[in-house]
């Protein structure tokens, strides 16, 4: 990457990636965009050879994914494992290198940004890992463990412990428990501190990996009711993984489906549980369990066969299609476009559901799309559903 003597931490207004305006489930527009992703690939070579190491092949983790992430909103990214969302998301945070594609953040490239020139904005993008007891050093005190970020971020030394005492206190903990070591703590208190340690560098997005998966139930509720609190309080956004569709649900403004490394859909959290068009996602939300015993029985179920393919080797055209009921020849053929159908609700299906034949003549491909998808219209095979 050629020198950029922009500073990466600087405020800019950047435009929407597709030109798409975030609106919520509540019909309220979220701020400007904080952060972009343009056609993000994230391959990790397979290596065969005793002496001299050969790249044999690649798992495709990340294969041209293109979204943007509002100030203010949480984007939850949704799919079966393997999909790619915790690659995703550390790709996101520079985590993990990117094969192609740019990564943007209030504008400015940090795809290849070196580390001195990343600095400034890994202090406004943190993470928060899955499992709490793996992502503490067991070695140090809570104390210890928040002091570490509020020191790297020039703190003076006097204000340290004080400062430390207010991050505890803010996640509702008490403020005496800094000398205690992480195995001390239950679950859902491990994650507080996790929690705890991202806020400690007044950051502006949370990438959120599957924060609440390893938590008791009612200890998810409190979790995500801090995060929440949280949200409104410092004006955060997140990127929140998770399997748990209900819970997507609940903590999101927009979501975005994932199928062995593509986008299948991306749209407001309302529209997506409500008006599902992708059939990828209408069996993700037929699997989610219901309380009342008696709906159960009477749902109808979408049962789907096969297994999800390889992402050594993925299929050709749409990614669903080997497992899909409403495939056709198109469908292994041709990558189908991220198709925009009214109120920024993406889908990538050759044969859409839930979509008038008024909706469908009206629909345009999104700027989104990968760069190999094809220009077929889902007009143009309508006729076929």
């Amino acid at each position: 990457m050629s020198d950029n003597t922009e500073d990466p931490g600087q405020q800019t207004e950047p435009t929407p990636a597709g030109g798409l305006t975030p609106v919520s489930g509540d019909g309220q527009e979220h701020g400007k965009v904080l952060m972009e992703a343009e056609h993000l690939k994230v391959l990790f070579p397979i290596k065969s050879g005793l002496i001299i190491d050969r790249t044999v092949g690649h798992v495709h983790a990340v294969d041209d994914i293109s979204l943007s992430i509002y100030q203010g909103e949480t984007l939850g990214v949704v799919g079966e494992s393997g999909c790619g969302k915790t690659t995703l998301i550390r790709a996101l945070v520079r985590l993990v290198d990117s094969t192609g594609g740019k990564i943007k953040f209030r504008g400015v490239d940090i795809t290849k940004a070196s580390r001195h020139k990343l600095a400034p904005v890994r202090s406004q993008m943190q993470m928060v890992f899955q499992d709490p007891q793996a992502s503490l050093n067991p070695r140090k005190r809570v104390g210890q463990i928040l002091a570490t970020p509020l020191s790297l971020s020039g703190m003076p030394k006097g204000q340290i412990e004080a400062e430390s005492r207010k991050l505890l206190e803010r996640v509702g903990l008490n403020a005496e428990q800094l000398g205690r070591f992480p195995h001390e703590f239950s679950g859902g208190q491990r994650q507080r501190i996790g929690i705890a340690r991202a806020l400690a560098m007044s950051p502006q997005l949370l990438l959120l990996d599957e924060p609440v998966s390893a938590l008791d139930v009612s200890i998810q509720a409190q979790v995500i009711n801090l995060l929440d609190d949280l949200q409104h309080e410092l004006g955060l956004s997140y990127v929140f993984v998770a399997h748990d569709l209900s819970v997507v649900r609940h903590v999101s403004d927009r979501i975005a489906v994932l199928y062995v490394g593509k986008m299948m859909e991306l749209a407001s959290s309302d529209v997506l549980y409500n008006k599902p068009i992708h059939p990828y996602t209408q069996t993700l939300l037929a699997a989610i369990p219901i309380p009342d015993p008696r709906e159960n029985r009477n749902r109808v179920r979408r049962p789907v066969s096969g297994e999800v393919p390889s992402p050594i080797n993925p299929p050709a055209g749409c990614r669903f299609h080997t497992r899909c009921p409403f495939a056709t020849e198109i469908c292994s053929q041709i990558e189908p476009p991220l198709t925009d159908f009214g109120n920024g609700h993406l889908a990538a299906c050759h044969h859409p559901q839930n979509v008038t034949a008024v909706e469908i003549a009206a629909a345009k491909r999104s700027p989104l799309s990968p760069l190999a998808a094809g220009d077929e219209a889902p007009a143009a095979v309508a006729a076929g559903n």
